[in-house]
């Protein structure tokens, strides 16, 4: 499972006190791209990369300015053409899960502008 940090900014914080949820969107995007830029996938180079086809988000407890949390974030499955990641924002002291994430992905070439199986390697290094 991999970890990413996230600061929680000032504007982050709606008038209720927490953090807005379209915000926490923004925290799994920062979640999705540290995940596969550390496994070899920076979704910005090469032809082949993945794109979003579906989430599904449940919230499950409020977060706060003061809060510290981070994002974890791992593979739930492989499919031919797709995966389907898991994502949680997780409190760093407490362990509390606020939210989770379930996203397809479908795998995608550049070169052809449309979907296109996981090459072998690409799942290896997803893998690890």
């Amino acid at each position: 499972m991999h970890k990413t940090p996230v600061q929680i900014r000032f504007n982050d914080v709606d008038q209720m006190g927490h953090v807005n949820n379209t915000v926490i969107m923004e925290y799994f995007d920062l979640g999705k791209e540290a995940f596969f830029s550390s496994h070899g996938l920076p979704p910005e180079k090469g032809d082949f990369t993945v794109i979003i086809v579906h989430y599904e988000v449940d919230f499950l407890s409020q977060i706060g300015f003061h809060d510290t949390v981070h994002v974890e974030t791992e593979i739930e499955r492989f499919g031919t053409k797709s995966l389907t990641l898991m994502q949680r924002v997780v409190k760093s002291e407490s362990g509390t899960v606020c939210c989770t994430c379930r996203t397809v992905m479908s795998g995608y070439r550049r070169s052809t502008r449309s979907s296109a199986p996981i090459p072998a390697e690409v799942k290896e290094w997803l893998s690890r």
